[in-house]
């Protein structure tokens, strides 16, 4: 404090003047913060309603240094006091001021955790993955189980949906899944998503393995709920104890008999791409999109690869959603049939061509329209200085 007055010899204070003494003793009992100081320097003159003389500036606000003033740093909601004696410069005015001072605001210190606390903190972001996936694989594939269960005469009188039906609970669940899992873990809930995140825009590659593993794990949980609540009418179809691939496909994905290889491969492909170039588009800073606007962005991207591209092969587009429900069924009675359908389709098709694609989608982005900022565009597009280099040239 006394550093700071002697920077305004010029304008010494006067030591019989109230002012100066109470923010002395202020200062050096109450130990404020130099920013409080200088509002509560600002507050009292601003109780100055003519400029008298010649003035003096703190911290860019003017103040007149041929006045002074009677302050009472009394608490708040306590009447001014005018008691004590003034000692005021011949000619100039005195002026009362009320200071009102807010109770000092103290921080809450952060609780400490017990072990259990520990292990829910380090494990949260997974088990959003896991929660976030869950949900996706529920109400994709309970549409599923509906729209082909309740065509059969003996389940239902009537078919309940329809193929728009089936677009519409996978779009529903990419979006809740993605609301609920967004601010603790990002929302990923597909593998591909997550490598090609990895890949270019910095995701920690030591996160990987867990979070495709809590996406996979939320996938099977998420079918064995569905499972188990459609497992009567998937008896009346099949017969008691029966399980054949014919509904197998409420679950996992498996390509119409007149697809070859090489086009199943290449429908996955260009679904997930385009899926994983919408979410680079949607949490690219350079566009400013809401993040609570992203999950609506989801539904309507997943929704128009299901009614567009999705016939061929049942858009899986996530090997999550497809390798989950697979893991599934094989342990419900469906067998090994589930992985040798089509020579491994559900690695070639079901997780390889997704990550491939969105690998691909993302490039795309990142080439064409990411900002400067990005670490493929800093790379191939723009020129780095020599060493020493400032950028500054001379005419």
């Amino acid at each position: 404090m006394r550093r700071w007055l002697q920077t305004f010899k010029p304008y010494t204070f006067q030591r019989d003047s109230i002012w100066s003494r109470d923010i002395l003793l202020r200062a050096r009992y109450n130990s404020l913060s130099r920013r409080r100081m200088s509002m509560t320097y600002r507050r009292m003159a601003n109780c100055a309603s003519q400029p008298i003389g010649s003035q003096l500036s703190l911290f860019g606000l003017r103040v007149d240094r041929h006045f002074s003033f009677t302050a009472s740093f009394s608490p708040m909601d306590t009447p001014t006091t005018t008691n004590s004696p003034t000692t005021t410069t011949k000619d100039a005015p005195t002026f009362s001021h009320h200071e009102h001072h807010q109770p000092d605001v103290v921080q809450a210190q952060t609780p400490e955790l017990t072990r259990l606390g520990r292990y829910r903190q380090h494990l949260q972001v997974y088990l959003a993955e896991f929660i976030g996936t869950m949900l996706l694989v529920i109400f994709g594939t309970a549409a599923n189980c509906q729209v082909n269960l309740s065509s059969d005469s003996k389940v239902s009188s009537a078919p309940k949906g329809n193929y728009t039906s089936v677009g519409f609970g996978f779009a529903v669940g990419i979006s809740l899944g993605v609301w609920v899992s967004a601010k603790i873990s990002g929302g990923h809930i597909n593998p591909a998503v997550t490598i090609a995140l990895a890949t270019y825009r910095g995701f920690p590659w030591r996160r990987v393995p867990g979070y495709i593993f809590s996406q996979l794990m939320g996938g099977l949980i998420g079918a064995a709920i569905v499972y188990a609540n459609y497992f009567h009418a998937i008896d009346i179809v099949e017969g008691r104890g029966v399980r054949t691939l014919t509904t197998a496909g409420n679950f996992g994905t498996y390509p119409l008999d007149y697809m070859t290889n090489v086009s199943a491969f290449f429908s996955e492909f260009l679904g997930t791409a385009i899926l994983v170039f919408i979410v680079f588009t949607a949490t690219d800073p350079m566009n400013a999109i809401p993040s609570n606007l992203v999950p609506v962005m989801l539904f309507v991207v997943l929704l128009g690869i299901a009614l567009c591209l999705g016939m061929e092969t049942g858009f899986a587009v996530n090997p999550a959603r497809d390798l989950g429900p697979r893991l599934l069924t094989s342990m419900v009675g469906y067998g090994g049939a589930v992985y040798s359908f089509r020579n491994q389709y559900w690695l070639w098709g079901g997780v390889m061509a997704s990550v491939l694609g969105g690998l691909i989608g993302a490039l795309f982005y990142e080439i064409l329209l990411s900002n400067d900022n990005s670490r493929i565009t800093r790379n191939a597009f723009i020129r780095k200085r020599p060493n020493g280099s400032n950028g500054s040239c001379t005419v």
